[in-house]
C-alpha cells in the first residue's frame, strides 16, 4: 500500500530452517514453533499452549505414542521420546497446525 514502509525480505535460498534442538515447543499464532525438533531419544519434550485457542498434540497416523487433551492457554504436555525416529504430529482441533519432532539416539 502507498505510504506504508515495509520490511525487507530476508534474504536466503529458501531452504527449509535446519531442525531446532531444545526440549520445548511454544504452541502459539496456531503454529508449533519450532515446526521441526530434533532431540536424542530420553528426551522429554514440553508443549506449552500460548495461544487462546484450545490445541491438541496428536501423532499424525495411528498408532503414535502423542495423545494430548486439548490444552487450554498456558497449559502443557510432555512426553519422553525413548526410541529413535521421526514422530509426525497435529492439532486435531486445528489440522493444519502439523509439525515433526527427529530423535537421534
Amino acid at each position: 500500500m502507498p505510504g506504508m514502509n515495509m520490511p525487507a525480505s530476508p534474504s536466503g535460498t529458501g531452504a527449509p530452517a535446519a531442525p531446532v534442538t531444545g526440549n520445548a515447543v511454544a504452541i502459539q499464532n496456531f503454529a508449533f514453533s519450532p515446526a521441526t525438533l530434533k532431540v536424542k531419544a530420553g528426551t522429554t519434550v514440553t508443549w506449552t499452549n500460548q495461544d487462546t485457542d484450545a490445541h491438541t498434540v496428536t501423532s499424525a497416523g495411528s498408532g503414535g505414542p502423542l495423545h494430548s487433551a486439548a490444552l487450554v492457554t498456558h497449559a502443557t504436555y510432555s512426553y519422553t521420546f525413548t526410541k529413535p525416529g521421526t514422530y509426525a504430529y497435529l492439532c486435531t482441533i486445528h489440522p493444519f497446525m502439523t509439525a515433526t519432532v527427529e530423535v537421534t539416539p
